[in-house]
């Protein structure tokens, strides 16, 4: 079970948000104490140990109200052998590190960076395969009908499969990175470990296969500016586009040592092949980023302090953000902690209701958690 109680604070944001065409729109702060979410999983096999399932219900009470408030999911899956394991089901593209069933082992707890969350693919319905290749070397690779199926339904998904996300990760100097591959160094590594991956997701998308803006893990391709790629009238014209290919690539790299640990990615996002109506005047898009992570553990298994920012690279603004904070784990176990985190946003071009900022958030906003999770 994962679940955290949380406080937020939004009041140092700005009010009004323009973006890059001059377009001025309100923000409004949040302060309120939510039971943010409640996740339960039960796992097993039946008739044979080979035959395993997954199955788990999903809340975000910040989002009672919407489509995607509760989400009941799962995968069945069949071990051939140590290189094969093949899923069905519902499960996260393998678009970034964070994506790539690390969680819940963040130094934040529950959000990533702005960078990690506008390029990053979310949990869609498909067919995936995992397995290692060497002891050190490992792959997940996945065919899935869209970026996202949270807040989607069947019908509003285009007529045919087309979205591709696959992993390689290598871990040459121990074999491993602490559990599930996650961040920071609550374990103590003796000796140095490290870690490389490179990540690749490509997906034709339309707007009715995108979730609805305040999805629980809303993945909305936008513009660096925060614009919805497929909103009318996007570019400042009077046109639109209707069809888009997204490709991505994210690269990369951490070492942990003796509760220390530095943690790097960079990403990379194409948009292009576009089907438009009326007058849009690009044919193509490419934004780039980067987000590091670094954290220390000033009391083993006790105290873990951390800094962690990022910066897109777009072609309507460089927005970035970075964040300070702290995780205190009062039994000297990861299974509970509190997470006390001040965050400043640069113009922000991502935000839902589960996020701690809105789309446009520009200041300062504080982020307390206490969560659960075993």
């Amino acid at each position: 079970m994962v679940s955290y109680l949380r406080y937020l604070n939004q009041h140092g944001l700005d009010k009004t948000y323009t973006d890059s065409f001059g377009r001025t729109s309100t923000v409004v702060p949040r302060e309120d104490l939510q039971l943010a979410k409640v996740q339960i999983t039960l796992r097993g096999w039946l008739f044979d140990p080979r035959f395993g399932y997954n199955a788990y219900v999903w809340t975000s009470q910040a989002s009672q109200g919407l489509g995607a408030q509760v989400v009941v999911a799962g995968n069945i899956n069949w071990t051939f052998n140590d290189a094969l394991k093949v899923y069905f089901g519902i499960h996260s593209l393998p678009s970034t590190r964070s994506t790539n069933r690390t969680f819940p082992y963040w130094l934040r707890n529950d959000n990533r960076p702005i960078a990690d969350e506008f390029f990053r693919g979310s949990y869609t319905q498909g067919i995936w395969a995992e397995g290692k290749i060497t002891p050190k070397l490992e792959y997940r690779a996945m065919i899935a009908n869209n970026l996202s199926a949270l807040g989607v339904q069947a019908r509003q998904l285009d007529a045919k499969i087309n979205t591709y996300s696959g992993a390689l990760t290598w871990t040459p100097t121990t074999g491993e990175f602490g559990p599930a591959n996650g961040f920071g160094d609550f374990e103590k590594h003796e000796k140095v470990a490290t870690l490389f991956s490179a990540h690749y997701t490509r997906s034709t998308e339309t707007p009715q296969s995108q979730p609805a803006t305040d999805s629980i893990e809303n993945t909305q391709l936008r513009l660096s500016d925060g614009t919805l790629l497929f909103a009318n009238d996007a570019f400042n014209t009077p046109g639109r586009i209707i069809e888009a290919r997204y490709q991505m690539m994210a690269l990369n790299a951490g070492v942990k040592h003796k509760g220390y640990a530095l943690e790097l990615e960079y990403y990379a996002r194409w948009l292009d092949n576009f089907r438009t109506e009326g007058l849009v005047p690009v044919d193509d898009l490419f934004d780039s980023g980067l987000q590091v992570q670094a954290s220390a553990m000033l009391i083993p298994k006790t105290l873990q302090l951390y800094l962690s920012g990022s910066k897109i690279f777009g072609e309507y603004g460089d927005p970035y953000d970075v964040a300070v904070g702290f995780n205190y784990f009062p039994f000297k176990r990861r299974d509970l902690r509190v997470n006390v985190m001040g965050l400043y946003t640069d113009r922000s071009p991502v935000g839902y209701t589960a996020y701690p900022v809105p789309v446009g958030a520009n200041g300062f906003t504080l982020v307390t958690d206490f969560s659960l999770a075993f």
